[in-house]
């Protein structure tokens, strides 16, 4: 238990408070009287000496904790002596209904509402925050015609001045016994949070992971050692800064997602040169979010093999990190969150999607944020080989797998391996290791595979054109890269890019217009990104004006595409909007109303700025809107 210590003014209350100790029920350690003008200088002194909570009144307690960091606890006078402080004041004005004046600050008093009809008076209170602000309030009663003012040293002083009669605020022993109580339950809090402190400090200095503490806005409040390590500040360094600025790598929608929804998340941060795997979970307290906890722990790198002379070995290392990875959409977002999970594993990793899909830069950031990132990564094709050239190419004396031990594979295409060839990789994940054409072949490899497919493991099985032994191997950690078309916020800032790009390497200054922007993100592009980046440079190198319209873009596209455009022709024909259904209702919503947008949006149950967002969007004609 810490130490209470009690200050007062009055000598008097000195005496009650030595009544009140002989019942043993508290335990105050120091008492003594102070002047007010001393205040500040008494507590500090009772601090040095260990005070751990202080119990004063009046001017007295507001100046201590306005000048220190100490607890305070303030003695309020109870309803029953502000009742005897009353009556003794109408004894001593003789008046039927005399205005009394209350002088002092606001946590002084209890509530008296309803003394004027209880005691047949006329209760006026003056209630100040500051000592300079007294001496005005006893001016403000003796102007408004106050028949006796109560209160303090100064409000009794200055009221005798004025001719005004007063009363000092006295107390019973009650208000003292509320503050003794007050001040045991107060310590003894403080003490229990001292204790959960103090437990936590171990915990933290002695925890295997790194941890950050942060309060509700997300800002930096505790952090362990190892955290300063793994960080490279110190905990001066990082009071108080914002987790955002001291970790740029995690996103608003991310942090978002723990501090307003309570959810708990997980990601991969690189500080300095090394990789760590953080988890976010929120502190919930009476259902709302408090702060978080992260911890974090390293992502320890192999180190790198010597490599053999000549062959694959002397490639240009990895550079691709998760961030270099086009992701403002949603779905993106939750595919590149799944691949720096899988990112932990050991196991292989398979990855599908259209041509031209993020496919190989995530298995390289996958392998980057691995702890085989400072080993080799290569990627090797099988579409169009023979056996034998596969074969040689991956499990040769000089192939891929041997070059790249202890670091990751990939293998593009896998359902093209040969049957032989599929069982070569399944001995290579499932016991690590690479023989050739005999047993004799047979050697050790450390190599974490991932390969593309065209179609989940289960149904090329189905159909026959993969091994079951090795599809089950496979059939784990599966990644779908979702198409640019389904990728709104990520297509629209790709063309951008790429434009710009193709304007900056040409030297050229071309704008596309809003006709021409709404029908490159209405196109399907089935090539991803290598269609749009080999479109765009066609677009700007044969561009003939300096704004590029629809025309233009229809034009390339029919010439380069004419397949692709005279299919999305008649789907446009036979299907409005493409087929949304959302697009559709607007539509049909607008046309039934004659264009009125204020009658159209109060029918979809919408605002007005909302249905002009979705026009936009769906490119939403009315040739007979009106005007609302």
């Amino acid at each position: 238990m810490g130490k209470i210590t009690l200050l007062v003014s009055r000598e008097e209350m000195l005496h009650q408070a030595h009544n009140i100790l002989q019942e043993k029920k508290y335990k105050i350690r120091d008492m003594r009287v102070i002047d007010t003008s001393s205040a500040v200088t008494e507590a500090r002194r009772s601090i040095s000496e260990g005070a751990s909570i202080i119990i004063a009144r009046g001017l007295q307690a507001s100046l201590i904790k306005q000048y220190t960091d100490i607890p305070v606890v303030e003695i309020v006078l109870t309803a029953q002596e502000m009742a005897l402080l009353v009556t003794r004041a109408k004894q001593i004005v003789k008046k039927p209904k005399p205005m009394i004046a209350v002088v002092g600050f606001y946590n002084m008093f209890c509530d008296m509402s309803y003394f004027d009809e209880l005691y047949g008076i006329v209760l006026q209170t003056y209630y100040v925050r500051q000592g300079s602000e007294l001496e005005g309030a006893v001016e403000e009663a003796v102007k408004q015609g106050a028949d006796l003012i109560i209160g303090g040293d100064l409000a009794v002083s200055k009221a005798t001045k004025a001719g005004v009669p007063s009363l000092f605020l006295s107390m019973t022993e009650d208000s003292l016994r509320q503050a003794f109580a007050m001040a045991e339950r107060m310590d003894y809090a403080v003490s229990v949070e001292k204790k959960t402190a103090a437990q936590l400090e171990t915990l933290l200095d002695y925890s295997y992971n790194g941890v950050i503490r942060l309060d509700g806005a997300g800002s930096i409040t505790a952090v362990n050692p190892l955290m300063e390590d793994m960080m490279g500040k110190t905990w001066q360094e990082l009071k108080g800064v914002d987790i955002r600025d001291a970790a740029p790598q995690i996103k608003e929608e991310e942090l978002k997602r723990v501090l307003e929804d309570g959810e708990e998340y997980s990601l991969f941060l690189e500080w300095g040169r090394g990789s760590v795997f953080a988890v976010m979970a929120p502190v919930l307290y009476e259902e709302r979010v408090d702060g978080v906890i992260i911890t974090c722990h390293k992502v320890k790198k192999r180190p790198v093999p010597s490599l053999q002379k000549g062959g694959l070995g002397k490639s240009l290392p990895p550079l691709v990190r998760f961030e270099d990875i086009l992701q403002q959409s949603e779905a993106m977002q939750k595919c590149v969150h799944l691949a720096r999970l899988y990112a932990l594993s050991k196991q292989p990793v398979v990855l599908m999607g259209e041509p031209g899909t993020e496919k190989r830069m995530l298995a390289e950031a996958i392998h980057n944020s691995s702890s085989r990132g400072n080993a080799p990564f290569l990627d090797v094709p099988c579409a169009g080989l023979t056996g034998e050239a596969q074969r040689v190419m991956i499990f040769g004396e000089r192939g891929a797998v041997l070059q790249v031990n202890s670091g990751s594979l990939l293998i593009q295409d896998a359902q093209e391996l040969t049957p032989d060839n599929q069982y070569r990789l399944y001995q290579l994940i499932r016991f690590r290791v690479c023989h050739g054409t005999d047993i004799a072949s047979l050697r050790r490899a450390d190599v974490r595979v991932m390969t593309t497919l065209e179609k989940p493991p289960s149904v090329l099985m189905a159909e026959g054109r993969l091994r079951q032994d090795l599809g089950y191997l496979l059939s784990g950690l599966e990644l779908t890269v979702p198409p640019l078309r389904e990728r709104a916020e990520d297509l629209q800032k790709k063309l951008e890019d790429t434009v710009r790009a193709c304007c900056e390497r040409y030297l050229r200054y071309h704008v596309l217009t809003a006709g021409a922007k709404r029908m490159l993100l209405d196109y399907s592009w089935k090539g991803n990104l290598f269609q749009i980046e080999s479109f765009c440079d066609r677009l700007i190198l044969t561009a003939k004006k300096r704004s590029v319209d629809e025309i233009a873009v229809r034009r390339l596209l029919d010439e380069l595409y004419p397949e692709t455009t005279d299919e999305m022709a008649g789907k446009e024909e036979a299907e409005p909007f493409g087929g949304n259904l959302e697009a559709k209702r607007i539509a049909d919503t607008l046309k039934k109303y004659g264009g009125n947008r204020e009658k159209t949006a109060k029918a979809l149950g919408i605002s007005k700025a909302t249905l002009w967002r979705h026009r936009k969007k769906y490119g939403i004609e009315w040739k007979g809107e009106e005007n609302d």
